[in-house]
């Protein structure tokens, strides 16, 4: 599917207006497999059910857990820390967080399990988990290339007590660690070196808490001791979601709000929600919501000054090389931008008709949905990819443009 962008700079008639996202996807899939190890049925509402959350609730299907869904609500009748099945062949498609959280979960359950997953995600890192995971006793047999995807994993009924792990490419791992670790029988002690923003890990704790785990830290070691117990818990608003509309007003002069977003969230995104209130160009380390450099990318043309983002070479090693996106849409647009190796440089421009090329990353469709709003002839090719987390973006998109301009 192409989408053609409606530029309606200069036709705003209604500048406020309300927008409703789904729920968070990192906390969505957190609640997910926190109430699959638990014990009990838990009920989640408020679920963002994007690509991803269907691809990690039919991986837990796959391993005998019941997962049941009617409309934003699941309900999970947890395995208390152990599963049925010794054995299971399961594909995360193209879901990251599933890609992670599942290998770990897997490595404390005795069986033998493979898992499989899309051509883009066999390119994603993951090696400083399985190698951990490996520390913990857990036996690996690579299908293709060693420490990716595909692999038969071997889990233990007895894991080693301690265990470090490497988060320099993703905070994920050590998350991942955390859930899982509440299937042992005994206190799990983990640790991580490489330095890593850990606002998702500290959110992966105040979940596991909330369910009953017992979880401390104490100078970068954190315990985990028990399995937890089901109960009813509601997803907050997706911040990654809601920054495009807020983008949207930097550059458009609009109100627009998103309904449930609260300013104390703790998903890291939210510091671009702030950012975005005075910046008009200038350099921004945005390490620590490295998601966002495509859509502030996207809108950095129309500042009055040269935008600088860096801190985030890491995104090139994810759904694509990200950096290397921006660089070719951007310059398809006619934008003058230099690239870094942790980033880019984005100078004013009046952007011209172009197509842009998504690359296969819903980010990138969406982030640069928003450089149309502004300019005539902007296209963006197989917008379809937004499916993967935010599958109704470009209709909210048209209504809302409608409403605006109505």
């Amino acid at each position: 599917m192409n989408y053609a962008v409606k530029n309606i700079y200069g036709k705003i008639k209604n500048k406020r207006a309300e927008v409703t996202v789904g729920g968070s996807k990192s906390i969505s899939a957190r609640a997910l497999l926190i109430a699959a190890v638990s014990h009990g049925e838990s009920t989640l509402r408020g679920v963002q059910f994007s690509d991803d959350f269907s691809s990690f609730t039919a991986c837990l299907k796959g391993l005998g857990i019941t997962v049941e869904a009617e409309g934003d609500t699941v309900r999970i009748n947890g395995c208390g820390g152990k599963l049925k099945q010794e054995t299971a062949g399961i594909n995360v498609g193209s879901a990251g967080t599933a890609a992670r959280f599942l290998p770990a979960f897997l490595a404390f359950q005795p069986g033998r399990f493979t898992l499989d997953c899309s051509a883009q995600m066999k390119k994603r890192p993951i090696e400083p988990l399985l190698r951990a995971l490996r520390g913990l006793g857990a036996e690996f047999t690579f299908l293709d290339k060693e420490y990716s995807y595909p692999f038969v994993i071997e889990g233990t009924s007895a894991p080693r007590g301690r265990i470090e792990v490497d988060i320099t490419e993703s905070s994920q791992y050590l998350s991942a660690l955390l859930i899982a670790a509440s299937c042992s029988d005994y206190p799990i002690y983990i640790s991580a070196k490489g330095a890593h923003s850990l606002g998702y890990v500290n959110i992966t704790v105040d979940m596991m808490r909330s369910f009953g785990i017992e979880v401390t830290e104490d100078e970068g070691e954190y315990v985990v001791n028990g399995t937890g117990v089901a109960r009813e818990y509601y997803v907050e608003p997706d911040i990654s979601s809601a920054c495009y509309f807020y983008a949207m007003n930097r550059i458009l002069g609009t109100e627009i709000s998103v309904k449930g977003v609260m300013t104390d969230s703790k998903q890291g995104d939210i510091k671009f929600i702030e950012l975005l209130k005075n910046f008009g160009g200038g350099k921004v380390d945005m390490r620590e919501f490295s998601d966002q450099a495509l859509t502030l990318a996207a809108i950095a043309p129309y500042f009055s000054e040269p935008t600088e983002i860096c801190g985030v070479g890491h995104i090139r090693r994810q759904e694509c090389d990200r950096i290397a996106a921006i660089v070719k849409n951007l310059a398809s647009l006619g934008v003058k931008c230099e690239e870094r190796s942790d980033g880019v440089k984005i100078f004013p421009s009046a952007p011209r008709p172009a197509r842009i090329d998504a690359c296969g990353d819903h980010r990138v469709a969406m982030s640069f949905a928003l450089t149309g709003l502004r300019s005539d002839g902007v296209v963006i090719e197989n917008a379809e990819v937004c499916s993967k987390t935010f599958k109704e973006f470009f209709n909210v998109l048209d209504g809302l443009c409608g409403e605006l301009t109505r």
